[in-house]
């Protein structure tokens, strides 16, 4: 079920009025699923349903993406101020210490909040963090090349494009080792969720000098890396390994940068082994 939930932050210059926008189903234990910079929480969807099965799923649009407002002012799009809105949304969501599994930046987002200990289990799914600066910076560069390309593109062009799967291939291989598994309107929804990113720039603006370096003691981790990830390329889960030594380092064969839609039962069944 889609809902939006309000809460308040504190900055510098008093609380600010933070709304996100989130998906609820399922039963069991509180599972959040955090997406990547640009994107929604509608990339989980393929996996969603496995989930919730054993789950009491909660998607959520980070601020500033999909269906969520960006940040008010006095707000940063660091990882300070993001650890502090969403240990926010968990307290208004009533959810206490949930497991996490995110993809990319909510990878990255997922391994902080295990270092805040808000979180009972991390499942990392390409996280960003674990880069060199070069590695960084060519991440970046296609990132920013994504979204150009998107905000050029008509919307008549975009959807006529989804309906075949060369098109879709166009759209988003970029991200998907499998583009033409992708659903035509799934692939228009998260173009013009690209587009009307509020928060990308300043987030991507906040990544400069980000890096993970905490062994996160005592944490289950699990660390998963799609095989043809083309963003972050697979050698970066080897050095969280190596900075994580007791996590738990999967290969997702074929996979590529947002696994979810690439492979949904053995992605289903990385988080789900890892959050019991």
């Amino acid at each position: 079920m889609s809902a939006t939930v309000s809460f308040e932050v504190p900055t510098e210059r008093g609380p600010r009025d933070v709304t996100v926008s989130y998906a609820r189903v399922g039963h069991g234990e509180p599972l959040v699923l955090l997406h990547g910079i640009g994107h929604h929480r509608q990339v989980w969807d393929p996996v969603v349903d496995i989930l919730a099965t054993e789950r009491d799923v909660i998607a959520v649009d980070l601020p500033g993406f999909g269906a969520s407002p960006g940040l008010p002012a006095g707000l940063a799009y660091d990882l300070p101020t993001t650890n502090a809105v969403l240990g926010r949304l968990f307290e208004a969501l009533e959810l206490d210490r949930p497991h996490v599994a995110g993809n990319s930046l909510g990878g990255l987002l997922a391994l902080e909040l295990g270092r805040e200990k808000l979180v009972r289990s991390v499942t990392a799914l390409s996280p960003a963090g674990f880069w060199t600066e070069s590695e960084r910076r060519y991440a970046f560069t296609v990132l920013r090349a994504m979204r150009a390309t998107a905000e050029r593109l008509p919307l008549p062009l975009v959807e006529r494009l989804s309906r075949t799967a060369a098109g879709r291939t166009a759209l988003t291989s970029t991200i998907y080792a499998r583009p033409g598994r992708r659903a035509p309107e799934a692939v228009v929804a998260e173009t013009l969720a690209l587009v009307g990113a509020t928060g990308f720039d300043a987030t991507l603006r906040a990544g400069d000098d980000v890096r993970f370096t905490d062994g996160l003691p005592g944490l289950p981790v699990t660390v998963a890396w799609g095989s043809r990830d083309r963003i972050l390329l697979r050698r970066q889960g080897v050095r969280a390994k190596q900075l994580i030594p007791h996590a738990r380092l999967v290969r997702l064969p074929g996979c590529g940068h947002c696994p979810m839609n690439d492979d949904p039962a053995l992605v289903s069944r990385v988080i789900l082994d890892r959050s019991r």
